[in-house]
């Protein structure tokens, strides 16, 4: 998928703004952020982004405060790590604008991820079904054929 126009390039920030908020939520997020990020560089590679400028993190690694680059994609704005490069050529903001927020969004999770990957060129993740540990299968539904068998036998 190609962003041919403006229609193209508002479905992909509004993807990208779906797997974010379930990125942010999710209990193993590093697919969906792993997506994001694929995503906003080629957006950048290819001029549909542009690069804002640089803030302070509002949750400091190991008591270290740290940098994220706001990009602006469509009217949706995301934040990613930095490279080094982006240390020279942005200007840094200071502090994230609380008050700012992206548009409000109605769109699935799975339908987000089918347009970004069509962007990307890849193919949909597949699911990994895995039971928790506290699984126990039920038998509740099915039939006891041992019983069965010695209802018949009398």
């Amino acid at each position: 998928m190609n962003v041919e126009n403006n229609e193209d390039l508002d479905q992909i920030a509004k993807a990208l703004f779906v797997i974010n908020r379930h990125a942010k939520t999710a209990l193993n997020p590093r697919e969906l952020y792993n997506l994001k990020k694929q995503a906003i560089i080629e957006l950048l590679k290819n001029n549909n982004a542009q690069k804002i400028g640089l803030h302070y993190s509002d949750r400091p690694k190991l008591s270290r405060q740290h940098s994220t680059l706001l990009v602006k994609v469509g009217n949706y704005y995301f934040h990613i790590l930095p490279n080094k490069q982006d240390f020279k050529e942005v200007k840094h903001l200071g502090n994230i604008d609380k008050n700012f927020r992206n548009p409000k969004t109605k769109m699935s999770l799975s339908q987000a991820k089918r347009i970004i990957c069509s962007y990307l060129n890849i193919d949909l993740p597949e699911k990994k079904r895995t039971c928790s540990s506290y699984y126990t299968p039920s038998s509740l539904g099915r039939w006891n054929q041992s019983y069965f068998k010695q209802k018949r036998r009398k």
